[in-house]
């Protein structure tokens, strides 16, 4: 099976080619780097986001926060559910951890100072 990505890891948005087989990646064209091959690799085999959003602090104000690190796509429901049940106390700044081990591979950051 073959599936076409458009790369994302630079502006110039290269077109991938991948092709599969039993889950396993066999080639990869179109990528300009190296960095979009890796990118192509997982994105096919298991793809990851960095999950943004917002978290209530105890005064009522909204707090923006990311994962530090990107989440495996099947776990963003379960993330989300973990964010929309967090407050936090303020004050916080940019880079604090508010949940550690959110997922197993991030936890979860103040985006922004409040």
């Amino acid at each position: 099976m073959k599936k076409t990505l458009t790369c994302i890891e630079c502006p110039i948005g290269c077109t991938i080619e991948v092709e599969l087989q039993d889950g396993n990646v066999i080639s990869v064209q179109g990528n300009g780097c190296p960095r979009g091959r890796l990118y192509a690799e997982n994105e096919v085999v298991c793809p990851k986001r960095v999950v943004t959003s917002t978290v209530r602090a105890k005064s009522g104000e909204m707090i923006p926060v990311k994962t530090d690190a990107p989440v495996k796509k099947s776990e963003i429901f379960a993330v989300m559910e973990k964010i929309n049940a967090t407050t936090c106390e303020l004050p916080v700044k940019i880079g604090d951890v508010l949940v550690e081990h959110i997922s197993d591979d991030a936890n979860l950051i103040a985006a922004g100072n409040a």
